[in-house]
């Protein structure tokens, strides 16, 4: 049970994070997508379900606070999720460059299927200036983050093992 709620909180504070604090390292117009790296950190660590659970718990909380339409967010992030904890079985990802890589792509992906929504919804948009614009240089700015933000995941999670274990072993 402490681990469904260590789990839904990081997925909540990350999105709300994202929504309300993150201008503060906003670099060119640019912020990294703390969501999409819980998600890839899930995929990577737990496996598919969890990662799909993440992206869905995640993107629900970005469409509320952004001005898209329900599901916008949603959509990108579960199918993101799940290639990645059906890929993640195959590779070996323990080297921090590995996970860097998969984050990258995984932004990518994640932009691409966002900007292809956005897309169809307003067919004037520019969608290859809008990915050239916005999609890649995220993608490379969530990837630069990814070592520390999972570090520190690891970090709180060995940390919360080893309290669940501790007061278990005093019972």
């Amino acid at each position: 049970m402490r681990r469904q709620v260590y789990w839904a909180t990081l997925v909540v504070a990350a999105a709300l994070i994202e929504a309300s604090w993150l201008g503060v390292i906003r670099l060119q117009g640019v912020m990294p997508d703390l969501v999409l790296l819980l998600v890839v950190y899930f995929g990577v660590t737990e496996g598919d379900e969890r990662a799909m659970f993440t992206g869905l718990i995640g993107g629900l909380f970005q469409d509320v606070a952004g001005d898209t339409g329900l599901g916008h967010h949603v959509l990108p992030l579960v199918a993101v999720g799940f290639i990645l904890g059906r890929l993640s079985a195959r590779l070996v990802t323990s080297h921090p460059s590995v996970k860097a890589a998969l984050v990258f792509c995984a932004s990518l992906v994640h932009g691409a299927i966002f900007t292809s929504i956005d897309y169809l919804q307003n067919p004037e948009l520019s969608a290859l200036y809008l990915f050239g614009v916005s999609v890649i240089p995220r993608a490379f700015y969530t990837a630069l983050v990814t070592p520390l933000i999972f570090f520190a995941l690891d970090r709180s999670k060995q940390f919360g093992a080893a309290s669940i274990g501790g007061a278990g072993a005093n019972v």
